[in-house]
């Protein structure tokens, strides 16, 4: 028996929950994988999983056992990372998830750029629309936008998300016609406000006051998203004014389709953070990423 191999499945069957999941990322058959586990079961003469139609769950056994074979599942693959160090080359895999807007029109080109100064390595890039398990999705590193929740997770902090609030020009134009354009925050209850639900204030909008002080304002509107897509494609249709990371519209900016209102008035910007499982932190393809990301971001208007 490949007793690491086994190790590593055993793993990998905890934190994804299922036989299924596992067997379709080692191109393999439930039964095989179900197979190892129980050869591992017999090899150590203990009761390690305890198996239903519908649920897994670890045996006391299985807990202790689990988390000795995370720590040295993980161990192993970092030796054999200093190994790879040693030829001056990254190798394999990385699996990297972000937002879908984020890693669209943010993300992505610094994603080549890696590829190209590391072409050892191969990049599984998953977009997502929420946050996701790390562990269970097998993801080494995630940008995340916005307070973290308190977790396990190891965090890097490399960057803030500049936000504005902005309409349409003919949403500007009708409304300036009306002489109801908003020169103050409170001026948004007024207005038609589009509300991306991915953030935990959702409709409460923060702004740092001319003064220095903060104010809040809770908005109504028509419509709410968990896509910013959807928030960019609802600005430029006129549904109303979104409060967003001016990643999703300066270009509208630049061409003058799009205006950032209420000058003077800054949005509070959020946190940009890389987050990993604690396991992978030291894995030399998580750093460099980790330092190449920082590095390009250090120079974009819209992360600082």
């Amino acid at each position: 028996m490949d007793r690491l191999g086994a190790m590593q499945t055993f793993v990998r069957v905890v934190e994804t929950g299922s036989f299924s999941a596992v067997a379709r990322e080692q191109s393999s058959t439930q039964s095989a994988i179900s197979k190892q586990v129980g050869a591992l079961e017999k090899h150590l003469g203990a009761k390690l999983l305890t198996r239903t139609t519908r649920t897994l769950a670890l045996t006391d056994d299985g807990q202790r056992y689990f988390e000795d074979a995370r720590r040295l599942v993980a161990e192993v693959t970092e030796a054999e990372g200093q190994l790879r160090r040693g030829e001056q080359q990254l190798r394999g895999w990385l699996r990297l998830a972000s937002s879908v807007g984020f890693g669209v029109r943010v993300l992505r080109p610094h994603v080549h750029s890696f590829l190209a100064a590391h072409p050892g390595v191969k990049i599984d890039l998953r977009l997502n629309g929420g946050f996701i398990d790390l562990v269970e999705h097998g993801i080494d590193v995630a940008v995340r936008i916005g307070n973290l929740a308190d977790s396990t997770l190891v965090a890097r902090r490399i960057g803030r998300i500049r936000r504005a609030v902005v309409a349409s020009r003919a949403y500007v134009q009708a409304a300036t016609a009306r002489a109801a354009m908003p020169s103050i925050p409170e001026h948004l209850k007024q207005h038609p406000c589009i509300v991306y639900t991915e953030l935990r204030s959702r409709n409460l909008w923060d702004f740092s006051t001319p003064d220095g002080s903060s104010v809040s304002v809770r908005v109504e509107g028509p419509l709410q998203t968990n896509a910013s897509d959807i928030v960019r494609a609802a600005v430029l249709d006129g549904v109303g004014i979104a409060y967003s990371p001016t990643w999703l519209f300066q270009d509208l900016i630049d061409s003058g389709e799009v205006q950032a209102l209420l000058p003077g008035w800054e949005p509070s910007p959020l946190p940009l953070h890389l987050v990993c499982p604690p396991e992978r932190r030291q894995a030399a393809k998580v750093r460099a990423f980790s330092e190449h990301l920082a590095s390009a971001l250090a120079n974009c208007a819209m992360c600082n």
